[in-house]
């Protein structure tokens, strides 16, 4: 690993691409967010973030370029690390009481994911259960469309700026449910390296595993989708070459920029679908409100284990993306677990508070799931219940 290295004047440089929507890429381009905002015709758009991005200097820099352009806004920032559907709701009220016609959603997953729920049900009484990713989409009247919605990512991990499916957690039942309309899509994905400078050391890593774990799952998703294929192995690609210097050199725009690409290009993959990584990740941090990267990364070799015996032509392509020297699938699984030990990763799911009396409940919640029906093998309940248990116990 590492024995590449990226090409600084293609990452450093601006670039606009159409696939899978509309993006501005490049070092510097928040600042033309403004310009974008007219350009779509935008003029009181609503900032969805969380509530650990508040204070954080690009919120205030967000307001002072859109007011420089003359563009009105306002700030809704009531969001979870998991974003609940209550959250959701109140979301919603806050952008009819302010007549606004669009959302900049900005921050990590959960804003986005945060700002997208809130696209869904903001123009129209559809409850927010009847965009269930498994459901057939409710019709959208053409007279009342969703609202226009700009999604800026400032972590390189989710790829949640590429599409608009979202997680949401249901108090009640205690799970994540997956929310999607294929009408509901970002209008622009501003994707600028800048805005991640300042993202700790560790949320660098766990935010950096969780995209290098969108590309595995997704790529190992059985099926022929060439596009959400090759973006896999170009994330994984350019995770290899710039994770370990995003954490350790924190200012590497270079670094940043490939990570940030390798992100975007993770959520390009999972298109396809995910695993049984996400499934049991998504009801843990449903039920613990753990960080979703961080509990992604602790998962992951567990779930390799169970799903790469039989996969050999797969390894061998994502571990040469990965400039690993040994393509074996134990070698794999084994360069995998020393990148989360030098990324500190914790090694059990015990060391972040999640105990092991819920096994089985995790387990049955996690096989309702939407990532565990695309998984590569079928896992049967005992089986889903073991790898729960050893994630707690002894991921690796």
């Amino acid at each position: 690993m590492n024995n590449f290295k990226l090409n600084e004047s293609d990452i450093l440089s601006n670039q606009d691409w159409t696939f899978p929507t509309n993006t501005a890429y490049g070092p510097g381009r928040f600042k033309e967010i403004g310009d974008q905002c007219n350009k779509f015709g935008i003029k009181n758009p609503l900032i969805v973030t969380d509530k650990g991005s508040t204070e954080l200097y690009f919120i205030k820099e967000l307001k002072e370029l859109l007011l420089k352009a003359n563009i009105k806004s306002d700030l809704f920032f009531d969001i979870s690390p998991n974003p609940r559907e209550d959250e959701v709701s109140v979301g919603c009220k806050k952008y009819k009481d302010g007549s606004h016609d669009a959302i900049i959603a900005i921050g990590g997953g959960s804003a986005m994911d945060g700002g997208k729920l809130i696209c869904l049900t903001a123009n129209n009484d559809i409850p927010l259960r009847d965009f269930e990713f498994e459901l057939t989409p409710p019709k959208i009247s053409k007279d009342n469309p969703f609202p226009k919605i700009i999604t800026i990512p400032t972590t390189a991990g989710t790829g949640a700026e590429t599409e608009i499916t979202a997680m949401v957690t249901y108090l009640k039942e205690g799970m994540k449910f997956c929310m999607w309309h294929p009408d509901a899509r970002p209008v622009l994905a501003l994707v600028d390296p800048e805005l991640t400078l300042g993202l700790p050391p560790s949320l660098t890593a766990w935010t950096g595993v969780d995209a290098m774990v969108h590309a595995i799952e997704g790529y190992c998703v059985p099926g022929f989708n060439p596009l959400c294929d090759g973006s896999a192995i170009e994330s994984l690609s350019l995770i290899s070459k710039s994770l370990y210097l995003a954490v350790e050199e924190p200012k590497n725009l270079v670094a940043r920029g490939g990570m940030h690409v390798g992100s975007y290009l993770g959520g390009v993959a999972f298109l396809k679908g995910l695993g049984l990584v996400h499934a049991i990740s998504h009801m843990v941090g449903a039920e613990f409100n753990t960080q979703h990267g961080l509990t992604n990364a602790i998962i992951l070799p567990v779930v390799l284990r169970y799903n790469l015996s039989g996969m050999d032509e797969k390894v061998k392509r994502m571990s040469e993306a990965m400039q690993f020297e040994d393509h074996s699938i134990e070698a794999f699984i084994t360069n995998i677990e020393k990148m989360l030990d030098r990324l500190n990763i914790p090694k059990s799911l015990s060391e972040i508070g999640v105990p092991e009396d819920c096994v089985e409940r995790i387990a049955k919640k996690a096989m309702k799931d939407q990532a565990y029906a695309t998984n590569p093998k079928i896992a049967t309940l005992e089986e889903v219940k073991e790898m729960t248990l050893a994630s707690i116990k002894k991921a690796r």
